[in-house]
């Protein structure tokens, strides 16, 4: 079952530590490339120590006496540990569950396979695929960026057991529910709560709150490479690990195969009037996770928006490249539009996370009796588009009512709920053309799918970072994330709105082109 498992994870477990790597080294050396001096660095990279740094960061360990070492380790270490998790969360989901809900699962117990063999040879390659990215992060920041053998192998032992956390959590969903969407986004749920508890945790005070250690994030970070360098608290996400995965295994003893523990609702004996059409299966397939999402994406907004007055108070203390990353002198104006970019990268997320779930449904074989009766392709991929689109729109839109809500509250200014409303509506044109790549790679090449998270990572990159590395205007702009007005800190402009959804409009017209044109289940 291991050898089973590694063949069909051939490319994508290489691609995704090759990743990882590929990360490492990159921060590794363009840090030093930005700021040749630690003076430069000093003045440049202080702002890390502050609450929005620290949101944006970690705890804020060793920024107070900044080297490259606990730039790399504690500044980008959040980011590898995030990209763990997710690749842990999806490693197991789709060996287990995935496999369980399309009928291969049940063929390889036929044979003589015992129950849990399938699960405890995921769990094994999971984990060694962490383990193998630890190990890789360590040693490209030793031998590429030179830095110390034992912070480096404190890094990438974090980034390995935040990782380890997840793949428990994964095990644990993949039990509840019988769809493989539905345990991936359980577990995604997990994960976001733990970067939220972690966000307010350290933002609250430097080197974390209360809320930083309930999270499997917190955990990680409290390593403190090339400052602490303390291994203890790693002991954390591997015991959460280890208890989480022993509740899958055990969970999965208490149920039948192809179910999950949560009994799935036997269906009405006759169809509503709104699943008669295309556009009405759409809805009841996807309002789970609009509902999830924009849920998640609004209880994020309210507790970020309540740190505005905090964000207020220490505004005249933080260093003037803090300002430069805003692009004002407002520290308020520059949190709030920084936030409404932020929540733009997690609904970009949803829209992917969405195509993804399309793409299922058609290798699942549900398509093809959809399209047997009087409903076109085009009818099909475009009522799943435009309930997408929609969900994309009321995530935004209530992210922003949340968030405005939240700075009114410590604020007194409700004013603040209408003008984060709009700040977060003016970020969507950028949210559907990540959305309408997505639909053009399903339209014409469905693996290239996965390549469009590539896309969301850059602009996070670029736009979290971009001032701190220095990079070149023509690169920054390459991100669809930044072309849209800050708002409350930039005037409104219709021009990069209008070209921005033209922009969306095309690629999703190319990508129902191709839909009509290719095979069903092609690649």
């Amino acid at each position: 079952m291991v050898r089973a498992t590694l063949r069909q994870d051939r490319v994508k477990l290489p691609g995704w530590i090759a990743g990882f790597a590929l990360f490492a080294l990159y921060v590794g050396v363009a840090v030093p490339v930005a700021y040749p001096t630690e003076t430069d660095l000093q003045s440049a990279l202080g702002l890390l120590a502050d609450p929005m740094g620290r949101l944006l960061t970690g705890p804020g360990y060793g920024f107070d006496d900044v080297s490259y070492e606990r730039v790399v380790a504690n500044g980008y270490g959040l980011y590898l540990m995030l990209m763990a998790a997710i690749m842990s969360i999806l490693s197991v989901t789709r060996h287990t569950r995935l496999e369980e809900q399309t009928g291969r699962y049940e063929l390889v117990r036929s044979a003589v396979v015992g129950r849990h063999a399938p699960l405890a040879a995921t769990l094994v390659v999971t984990a060694g695929a962490n383990l193998v990215a630890g190990l890789a992060i360590a040693a490209t920041l030793v031998a590429a960026a030179g830095f110390g053998l034992a912070g480096s192998t404190l890094t990438g032992a974090s980034v390995a057991a935040v990782g380890l956390a997840f793949t428990g959590v994964a095990s644990m969903t993949a039990q509840v529910t019988r769809y493989a969407r539905t345990a991936s986004g359980l577990a995604g749920i997990v994960l976001g709560a733990s970067f939220v508890l972690r966000a307010v945790g350290d933002m609250g005070r430097a080197g974390g709150g209360t809320l930083s250690w309930l999270s499997p994030l917190g955990w990680g970070q409290q390593s403190a490479p090339f400052v602490l360098d303390r291994w203890w608290p790693l002991a954390l996400p591997l015991a959460f690990g280890a208890a989480t995965t022993i509740a899958g295994v055990t969970l999965s003893a208490h149920r039948d195969l192809g179910s999950g523990l949560l009994a799935g609702r036997p269906g009405p004996p006759t169809a509503s009037r709104a699943l008669t059409g295309s556009l009405g299966l759409a809805v009841r397939l996807q309002r789970a996770a609009i509902l999830g999402w924009t849920a998640a994406l609004a209880v994020s907004g309210a507790l970020f928006g309540a740190f505005t007055d905090a964000m207020g108070e220490t505004a005249g203390d933080m260093p003037e490249v803090f300002r430069d990353v805003f692009g004002s002198d407002e520290m308020i104006d520059g949190y709030l539009a920084y936030m409404a970019v932020f929540m733009a990268y997690l609904a970009a997320v949803y829209a992917v996370a969405a195509v993804h779930a399309w793409r299922g449904e058609e290798t699942g074989g549900r398509v093809t009796p959809v399209l047997a009766t009087p409903v076109s392709r085009w009818s099909w991929l475009g009522a799943n588009l435009l309930v997408t689109a929609a969900g994309v729109v009321l995530a935004m839109v209530a992210t922003g009512v949340a968030t405005g809500f939240g700075a009114a509250l410590v604020t007194g200014e409700w004013s603040s709920v209408g003008e984060m409303t709009v700040a977060h509506l003016v970020q969507v044109p950028g949210v559907l053309v990540v959305l309408g790549l997505a639909v053009a790679c399903f339209g014409w090449l469905p693996r290239a799918v996965p390549a469009v998270w590539g896309l969301i990572v850059f602009g996070v990159v670029v736009g979290t970072f971009g001032a701190l590395l220095d990079l070149p205007s023509v690169v920054v702009e390459l991100s669809p994330f930044e072309h849209a007005a800050r708002l409350p800190l930039e005037p409104f402009a219709w021009a990069p709105t209008i070209g921005l959804s033209a922009v969306a409009a095309a690629s999703m017209l190319l990508g129902l082109t191709g839909f009509r044109r290719r095979d069903l289940d092609g690649s």
